[in-house]
């Protein structure tokens, strides 16, 4: 039975107990929520994850993705950037391999971990669709069902699925005035196959198969946006609406099929739009968890986008957002090697705990709260504590120590804390 299937029946599972006392509310609220759909544990059946919470009045999560390529593939690699991104936070890990030893990485990965893991199962089926000669888009219903289900009974989590890719959403792409087209990858990937068959998608046609799968493990559902915007220009346009509306009444099917569902979202957003596509989310997918990549609120910062999409990805927060995607620097750029990783946890921590604050999440704000009293007692030890990366901040205190404990390098005798509390003493 799944978690919502039980909480719209009364029952409170170990799981919900557990994350109730996680985040500090009240365990009888959050059944509610998850039996609403505005809140969902993503934990197959078969596993022992780390039962974790997303939605509703619940802290901000952060997604990291890591896997292989088919130009680079290194299992210990992969598996050194899940212990950092464990390591500096990250709530959830998305396997992302389509190199050949994609099957071996996913296995290790499991093992490995106990945090909730997504895939996105179109690759892996793409992966074998090519094994056998044929061209991805020759991959035939079959082999898209049958990854799934294997993924589900090897414990994946959640599953991201481009069910809202279909005839109508490409007509819309071609009406409209993009500039990039569609960007995603399993976006595309379901477009073209839709195109050269000249049939509809087939997890949109077969929607209530991939929920039978899903129920069976509760697996929780990860609605992908395969038509986000690729850049500012192409940003709520009519073809990403569009999507939006089909994966709302999705969501209404997943619930009432008792799958967990969430939503995911754009994408390439300029700052002025990040609120208002939290809003019309929130309104067309009935609260469902949002999931978004970034939003990323300029393009031409190459280098340095985990630090764009940390600005759309707190203002996205505060706004209803409440499942983060991190961004490292080399994303546009190349996979992402084990600093970048670091990087990117670290910039969508911080925008998860801008959007915390926002959200008034007591438990933030009594980190605030410490933060401020350390730093107003100059307890170092306590500051460190605290930082989302307590690592670096020592770092570089002690690169520049004074012989003052009471002062950093910075401002030294004109520290204005000190100079207050020196002639409060006097």
């Amino acid at each position: 039975m799944t978690q919502l299937r039980q909480a719209k029946k009364g029952i409170i599972t170990p799981e919900m107990e557990y994350v109730a006392k996680k985040e500090e509310i009240d365990v009888e609220k959050l059944r509610k929520y998850i039996a609403s759909g505005k809140v969902v544990i993503p934990k197959n059946n078969t596993t022992n994850t780390l039962p974790t919470g997303i939605g509703k009045d619940l802290h901000t999560k952060i997604n990291a993705n890591i896997g292989s390529s088919t130009e680079m593939e290194d299992i210990d690699t992969e598996l050194e950037k899940l212990d950092i991104l464990v390591k500096y936070g990250a709530d959830a890990v998305m396997d992302l391999s389509t190199g050949p030893k994609l099957h071996e990485i996913r296995k290790k990965i499991r093992e490995r971990t106990n945090i909730p893991l997504g895939t996105v199962p179109i690759y892996e089926a793409g992966v074998e669709t090519t094994k056998t000669g044929k061209a991805i888009v020759d991959m035939d219903d079959d082999t898209i069902f049958k990854t799934i289900t294997n993924q589900a009974k090897e414990g994946i989590d959640f599953i991201t699925v481009h069910c809202g890719i279909n005839q109508d959403a490409i007509e819309a792409v071609g009406d409209s005035e993009r500039i990039m087209g569609i960007v995603s990858r399993g976006g595309a990937l379901t477009a073209a196959w839709i195109m050269h068959n000249e049939r509809e998608n087939p997890l949109y046609k077969e929607f209530d198969y991939l929920l039978e799968i899903c129920r069976e493990y509760d697996v929780t559902l990860s609605l992908g946006d395969g038509l986000r915007p690729g850049c500012t220009n192409d940003a709520t346009d009519i073809a990403q609406v569009r999507e939006l509306t089909t994966l709302g009444r999705l969501v209404k099917r997943s619930r009432a099929a008792n799958v967990q569902v969430m939503v995911e979202g754009p994408g390439h957003v300029p700052i002025t739009q990040v609120k208002s596509n939290m809003q019309i989310q929130k309104t067309i997918c009935d609260d469902a968890p949002f999931y978004v990549l970034g939003p990323l609120v300029t393009d031409i910062a190459p280098g340095y986008d985990h630090i764009t999409a940390a600005i759309g990805g707190s203002i996205a927060g505060a706004s209803g957002a409440d499942f983060l995607c991190y961004v490292t620097p080399a994303e546009h750029l190349c996979i992402p090697n084990k600093e970048h990783v670091k990087q990117g946890v670290i910039a969508s921590k911080i925008a998860a705990e801008v959007s915390d604050i926002a959200k008034q999440i007591p438990s933030a704000l009594k980190k605030e709260h410490e933060m401020a009293v350390a730093r107003d007692n100059f307890d170092w030890e306590k500051q460190f504590e605290l930082a989302i990366d307590g690592e670096t901040a020592r770092e570089y205190y002690e690169s520049a120590k004074t012989s003052d404990e009471e002062m950093c390098s910075m401002c030294g005798d004109f520290c204005a804390i000190k100079m207050v509390k020196d002639h409060e003493k006097k």
